[in-house]
């Protein structure tokens, strides 16, 4: 499968203003919130991506790399892999334009994934985690039918989440640094090549829990990287085994490394942005967040990407009491 695969190329701006008019009526255009928390901390805003139709931020990819099939590929369906999020956005953007879809889902998402996805009409198959890496590294996976959508290794998908780049800097163009979780880096490359593109001396973060950080372990080598001791957490939606050689290609450019947070300090941003802003944020949502008030990525302003909202609320109100939850 492999070699059958378009080359990596990096995104033009051309690409990303077209993305942005292909989605529009799509996909919301989220605001910019600036956390208050005082001088003893640094100027953080949070790009709302929780606010999209699915909750998510890859709702802006999938509209993208669904509105650029050719009719032959809609009428063959589409199908991807996904944790629950890329499903969400894949199954939205499917059924408006009219498209049967399939995801190969791991067996562990959250269950306010997998009924969402179901609502939206997808065709559900539950597989191991380790299948479903080992299936998106291959681009494949056994009796699937349709046109296969990556839920971050695809041109067109990544076109899509760059179009908040282009957003985060008409509203605050003053942007010192660019903060957003890292699974698979399709958040991250996308966003990072329209910020850089437009103001090359912004600063490009990735986050990644503590418990899966093959990107920070990446940036360490100089290579991609497998994580060698690789733990499921309720972060379910970011930290991946290990960062892809066509992924590590394509981030590379624009990404300045990524910073490891423990699940404490997740734990900790999401009560913040419930407590202070009055956000509901999932793990993966909040690593953006933990990683800025680390202090690591300077005094700002900062904009951390809240990648996503998808929680199962029985989880979501266990992990925000006062007592640290470890997994």
């Amino acid at each position: 499968m492999t070699s059958e695969l378009e080359p990596v190329r990096p995104l033009s701006l051309e690409e990303i203003r077209a993305a942005r008019a292909r989605i529009a009526g799509t996909i919301q255009r989220t605001p910019l919130f600036r956390l208050d928390l005082g001088s003893a901390y640094p100027d953080i805003r949070l790009k709302l991506e929780n606010l999209q139709p699915t909750n998510s931020y890859k709702v802006r990819g999938a509209a993208n790399a669904v509105a650029m099939l050719s009719e032959t590929d809609r009428r063959k369906g589409v199908w991807t892999i996904s944790a629950g999020n890329a499903g969400q956005g894949v199954a939205y953007a499917a059924r408006a334009a009219g498209v049967p879809c399939s995801v190969v889902v791991i067996e562990t998402a959250p269950a306010a994934k997998i009924d969402r996805m179901k609502a939206l009409g997808a065709r559900l198959l539950p597989v191991p985690y380790e299948i479903a890496w080992k299936a998106l590294d291959e681009h494949a996976y056994p009796g699937m039918e349709g046109t296969f959508i990556h839920p971050f290794d695809d041109h067109n998908f990544i076109a899509g989440h760059a179009t908040m780049g282009l957003e985060i800097l008409e509203d605050l163009p003053d942007t010192a640094v660019v903060i957003g979780a890292i699974g698979g880096g399709g958040l991250i490359t996308g966003v990072g090549s329209a910020v850089k593109a437009l103001a090359p001396g912004v600063s490009i973060w990735a986050a990644e829990p503590e418990t899966a950080a093959p990107a920070a372990l990446s940036f360490a080598r100089g290579a991609p990287q497998v994580f060698p001791d690789w733990k499921a957490s309720f972060v379910d939606g970011a930290g991946g085994h290990s960062v892809f050689p066509r992924m590590w290609e394509r981030m590379r450019p624009v990404v300045q490394g990524s910073l490891v947070v423990s699940l404490e300090e997740t734990r900790r941003a999401m009560r913040m942005m419930a407590e202070k802003a009055r956000v509901v944020a999932e793990g993966a949502g909040a690593l953006a967040l933990a990683a800025a008030l680390s202090g690591r990525a300077g005094r700002g302003p900062i904009v951390a990407i809240v990648s996503g909202g998808n929680v199962d609320l029985t989880t979501y109100c266990k992990l925000l009491e006062p007592t640290s939850v470890s997994a």
